[in-house]
């Protein structure tokens, strides 16, 4: 438990956020804000995969 990798909680983080934002944009009723956070949802896990491949091609996983 000591290595823990803080830019995978940042990304975790921030996706958890943008879902919880869905959630309130759908209470609103508000269809351009569930889009823009659903593109937020996708950008902020695609880095978090791409920075996983990044790091377990280099051996640091």
């Amino acid at each position: 438990m000591s290595n823990i990798k803080w830019i995978f909680v940042l990304y975790s983080l921030g996706a958890i956020l943008s879902m919880a934002l869905i959630g309130i944009a759908v209470a609103l009723r508000n269809i351009p804000l569930v889009f823009l956070f659903l593109v937020m949802l996708f950008i902020v896990m695609g880095f978090g995969f791409k920075t996983k491949k990044k790091m377990r091609d280099q051996g640091l996983l």
